[in-house]
């Protein structure tokens, strides 16, 4: 018996890692290391850094009181809040798919599972704006499903429960696609191993999966959470551009520069310019957390 819980108890706290191979060192010339250094410095400074800078510099030259007040504004405010709100709904529904879509992919064969793969990359295919449309047609006054929402004061279309899908279906990728590499990499064995050991199902799941997913479910979650919050073309097309009700922050920003409100404009920009700044910092620790091999205990 004590022999059977070491033993479970080694499969619970997971296999030894294996070894991080180190990438060959190439031996080229230095004028070709040092161009195409300058080649990637320069591209990256003049797509990404430039524009960065031009938003928080935009956004506070007007001075922080004009600053406070464009991000501290009623409408502002709403649309922070329903940004807020559609992450926190739109994630948490993410993650239980992806793991669900994950395991099923990687430890299953079953028909149609190339069809299911497929599928889950299409709002990489899809445009945002036709993913809108797809979901006017269906819960829209004039859609499949409209009548029936009518009658039973069911409203989608240009409410919170429309930009919740929307978003929902934009980001359904991203968590999946990080966790079935890894989770066919790994293989079975280990967790068949702890069931056969005597482990429920729960133990297996929290001791031996989740240790073995976790960077990478950390790392999903963090792409889904970015893309949740930055999403435009699915939601204008759903949202109705309701101010105060249905305008995420995406929105709210196009419409103060709609109305030649630039330096509002700029202001609620550099809050989101501001997470994904966050978003990068974590993305890199989290890579390098990744890259890390596990210490066995």
């Amino acid at each position: 018996m004590n022999a059977s819980n070491a033993s479970l108890d080694l499969v619970l706290d997971g296999a030894p890692a294996t070894q991080v191979r180190q990438p060959a060192v190439t031996r080229e010339p230095a004028w070709v290391k040092w161009l195409l250094i300058s080649v990637g410095l320069g591209w990256f400074a003049a797509l990404l850094l430039l524009p960065l800078a031009t938003v928080f510099i935009q956004a506070l030259s007007p001075g922080l009181a004009f600053f406070w007040h464009a991000i501290s504004e009623p409408d502002a405010l709403s649309a922070l809040g329903l940004t807020a709100l559609v992450t926190l709904c739109s994630v948490p529904l993410n993650l239980l798919f992806g793991l669900a879509a994950a395991w099923a992919i990687a430890r299953f064969r079953f028909p149609g599972r190339q069809l299911l793969i497929t599928l889950i990359d299409l709002p990489f295919s899809v445009s945002p704006v036709i993913a809108g449309l797809m979901f006017v047609l269906m819960f829209g006054s004039r859609g499949w499903f409209g009548d029936w929402l009518s009658e039973h004061d069911i409203k989608i279309i240009f409410a919170t429960p429309g930009i919740i899908l929307a978003t929902t279906f934009i980001t359904v990728p991203f968590v999946v696609r990080e966790l079935l590499p890894q989770m066919e990499a790994r293989g079975p064995e280990e967790e068949e191993a702890a069931i056969m050991l005597g482990a429920s199902g729960l133990q297996m799941f929290w001791r031996v999966t989740l240790p073995g997913i976790r960077w990478s479910l950390m790392y999903g979650l963090l792409l889904c959470t970015a893309r949740a919050v930055g999403e435009f073309g699915a939601v204008s097309v759903v949202s109705g551009h309701i101010r105060g009700q249905t305008n995420t922050l995406p929105l709210h920003i196009e419409i103060l520069y709609n109305e030649y409100q630039t330096g509002a404009a700029f202001a609620v920009a550099s809050l989101l310019a501001l997470f994904g700044i966050f978003t990068l910092l974590g993305e890199t620790l989290l890579a390098r957390l990744r890259a890390q091999p596990t210490q066995s205990h």
